[in-house]
């Protein structure tokens, strides 16, 4: 079952997200429905929340709360991706994150990492160094939704240009050196993807990505 996917199936209803983007398009944002909807503990409601809330009257303590219930990485990702990088707690809660124990509040620092990377067209190229010492610092732990969201962060920042590009590649071939399986997992798929001709191609002619 969802299970298996790593999606809690406590409480779950069976909703699609594509449906429950068609309901947040509907309602609107508020903060004050976002706040309730989480507060019910059901799988969709929650996503539901990550769609519908103010990024900008989000509180830390309020990402810290919602971190502290994740339970499945897709409830995770969305609300870090789409709620939790447009907001001024980002940059600061995806370094935080990152060096937390528990398995989803860690991979909420690397997914909001790879959100950062992808949404936010102002951040400098500096605010990304931080990020890099965490994907070569975490690049050791095995857990299987850890080290795929380092994985994402390590990519879609090795996306943005080809200043990161080559930043983020050299951090993959250090990562390389650490003769561990997962950390070899990590670095040899970033480094087949950030250096093959469509990622490089399209940072040559400064395209934006299409898609997260």
């Amino acid at each position: 079952g969802m299970a298996r996917f790593g999606i809690n199936p406590k409480g779950t209803l069976g909703i699609s997200v594509w449906d429950l983007r068609k309901v947040a398009k509907e309602v609107g944002r508020d903060h004050g429905l976002a706040l309730a909807l989480w507060e019910t503990g059901v799988h969709e409601a929650r996503l539901l929340a990550a769609f519908v809330d103010e990024p900008e009257r989000v509180t830390a303590a309020q990402m810290d709360a919602w971190a502290r219930d994740f339970d499945s990485w897709d409830v995770c990702d969305q609300a870090c991706t789409d709620l939790f990088d447009q907001t001024r707690f980002a940059l600061a809660k995806a370094i935080a994150w990152s060096r937390r124990p528990e398995e989803f509040v860690k991979r909420g620092g690397f997914a909001l990492m790879a959100g950062i990377a992808w949404h936010d067209r102002d951040a400098k190229d500096a605010s990304f160094s931080p990020f890099l010492q965490a994907i070569r610092r975490e690049a050791t732990d095995d857990r299987n939704y850890v080290k795929k969201a380092v994985s994402w962060a390590l990519r879609n920042i090795g996306k943005r240009d080809l200043a990161l590009n080559r930043k983020a590649v050299a951090t993959a071939r250090a990562i390389q050196k650490a003769d561990l399986k997962t950390a070899r997992w990590i670095a040899s798929d970033a480094i087949r993807e950030l250096t093959g001709e469509a990622v490089q191609k399209r940072l040559r002619e400064k395209r934006p990505p299409r898609k997260l």
